[in-house]
């Protein structure tokens, strides 16, 4: 196998345990297993059982993020509240799955490792999130326009995820959601567009 197929290989196989079983109840024993490959192997390609997650995450998010910056009008010069409003919707959905799908709520409540963990993944979905509406958009970095979608979008993270820490049941973060888009978005959007 060359090395992209082992990759792959190794990623597939974790992402089927993790969605089945859970981040915390997959070994890396297991994932060699899954993927027919030596443990060993498995250390060579990926430090950790932790960045094996990451990848698999970043991968999922990052091919999320183009398909919400395809669905962006390219043709308007700045992006509307309901464009913005939609933007950071998606987002949020977006990584509130990801987590929910690959790691599992319960074990980021209950590891500090995770809490570590889901901060850099945060920070970095933030940075995918904020790259892409800036490319998209020809939106100069340093600009008061790209200072407030920074805003909104680190804002809107930040509430989100500690809306995902909070919840107990999934209906819990639905009602959540639906806060959030109702009540508290619109006045971030107002606050940050003032």
């Amino acid at each position: 196998m060359d090395v992209d197929k082992i990759s792959i290989s190794i990623k597939n196989a974790a992402q089927h345990l993790f969605r089945r079983y859970g981040y915390h109840k997959t070994s890396v024993n297991e994932i060699a297993a899954k993927a027919n490959l030596a443990k060993a192997t498995i250390y060579k390609y990926f430090e950790s059982k932790e960045l094996i997650l990451n990848v698999i995450i970043m991968d999922y998010l990052e091919k999320h993020i183009q398909e919400l910056a395809a669905s962006v009008d390219v043709n308007q010069p700045k992006l509307s509240t309901e464009e913005i409003s939609d933007l950071i919707l998606k987002a949020s959905r977006l990584t509130y799955t990801a987590c929910n799908e690959f790691i599992g709520w319960g074990f980021i409540r209950e590891s500090a490792n995770a809490q570590a963990f889901l901060k850099n993944l945060s920070n970095e979905i933030e940075s995918l999130i904020m790259d892409m509406v800036l490319k998209v958009r020809n939106i100069q970095p340093g600009s008061d326009h790209a200072k407030s979608i920074y805003f909104l979008v680190s804002a809107s993270k930040n509430i989100v995820f500690s809306f995902a820490f909070t919840s107990v049941t999934e209906a819990d973060v639905k009602k959540n959601f639906i806060i959030f888009r109702n009540e508290i978005l619109p006045y971030l959007i107002r606050g940050a567009f003032v």
